[in-house]
């Protein structure tokens, strides 16, 4: 089925999310699952006279590097990991999983330490994302692990990732375009309002203040494919309150940590407690001093994505869910918390949530009321 309609799929990616043009050195990161979209992607580029450049990956070859690498080789960055970060004026990755959980034999405090490592590249793509000297989008392609993981069969998650990328429609680009405006307008009416309280009936009640000095940034799918969110980054020692983060919440598609309440103090994370994955979650607070204030506040549009899969790309856009990372704020937002993790949180509105802006009530049960 979803091989129908691939060729569509990568003209939306290569005409729509990265504008690819003539000259372009384009970085495809992928695994072979998605040789088929692959394929499509260089003919499209090679077309508006742009060089593609493919990185496969393998799980495989992934979990042999960590199941053997100690300190001196975690830590260590070549000039090709800088290369990688700084040469490609666009970049595609593609979400194509053989195998969800390859790491779920690996000791955390490896995969902890690795992603500390990584951290100046984060910064390069953080600073090349600020200054608009890198278009970048992240993709998924439908595979039998994702599904899996999805706990959907095959033919059902094909079906999931069309009407979420709206390939399903005549049009995607034109679709795309018209849902991007509607977007930028409750964009406008969130950049009005400066002090945002979160409730729920399970508990939660949080204060987080976006200044002037932040902005909220739309996300209609140029970066994320399928998009559908908008995002800040709050003030950091503002974040007060409490919030519960229920079922189950997925990191990087490899541990899951379910039924997640933190407090949060002047911003910090004072207290973190899971009913299973606890010992996980305080490794993950406790990566580095960012890793215990929220970057991002992000509200969810994409009404075609109506369920959890265990893959934020897909979850942080779920209509009528919010959602806090954990960790690095992204700059272009205005934020300056700084860490080598960003871990996003989901949190279903759908069901008693509310938002209050400056004391008005502007969304309830998933929906703007403005």
């Amino acid at each position: 089925m979803f091989e129908e309609y691939v060729s569509k799929f990568a003209k939306l990616l290569v005409n729509y999310c990265i504008e690819a043009k003539s000259g372009d050195e384009v970085l495809i990161t992928s695994t072979l699952e998605a040789k088929l979209l692959i394929k499509h992607l260089i003919k499209e580029l090679v077309l508006k006279d742009a060089y593609p450049l493919v990185n496969l990956l393998d799980e495989e070859l992934i979990e042999i590097f960590y199941e053997y690498a100690d300190d001196s080789v975690l830590k260590h960055l070549s000039k090709i990991d800088y290369d990688y970060a700084e040469v490609p004026s666009a970049s595609i990755r593609v979400i194509s999983s053989t195998h969800t959980k390859y790491l779920a034999s690996i000791d955390s405090e490896k995969i902890r330490k690795r992603q500390a490592a990584l951290k100046p590249l984060t910064e390069i793509f953080n600073k090349r994302d600020e200054e608009g000297s890198l278009r970048w989008c992240v993709t998924i392609y439908p595979t039998k692990a994702l599904a899996q993981q999805a706990e959907m069969s095959l033919k059902h998650y094909e079906e999931f990732i069309i009407k979420a990328c709206m390939l399903d429609r005549e049009d995607p680009i034109k679709e795309w375009l018209s849902f991007s405006k509607e977007l930028y307008r409750i964009c406008d009416e969130l950049a009005k309002r400066t002090e945002f309280r979160i409730v729920h009936p399970d508990g939660t009640d949080l204060r987080i203040v976006v200044d002037k000095s932040r902005k909220w940034i739309v996300d209609d799918g140029k970066n994320n494919m399928p998009g559908g969110e908008i995002f800040t980054a709050p003030i950091e020692e503002s974040v007060e309150g409490a919030i519960v983060f229920s079922g189950i919440q997925n990191f990087r598609g490899m541990f899951d940590i379910e039924n997640i309440k933190l407090t949060v103090k002047n911003g910090v994370i004072i207290d973190a407690k899971a009913e299973k994955g606890q010992e996980f979650l305080e490794k993950i607070v406790n990566t580095d001093e960012g890793s215990r204030r929220f970057g991002e506040l992000g509200i969810g549009f994409n009404y075609g994505i109506t369920r959890i899969t265990r893959q934020v790309l897909l979850d942080e856009k779920i209509g009528g869910t919010i959602h806090l990372a954990i960790g690095m704020a992204y700059r272009r937002c205005g934020g300056k918390n700084e860490s080598s993790i960003h871990w996003d949180l989901i949190k279903d509105m759908r069901s008693g949530g509310k938002i209050y802006a400056d004391g008005e009530l502007i969304y309830e049960n998933g929906k703007f009321t403005i």
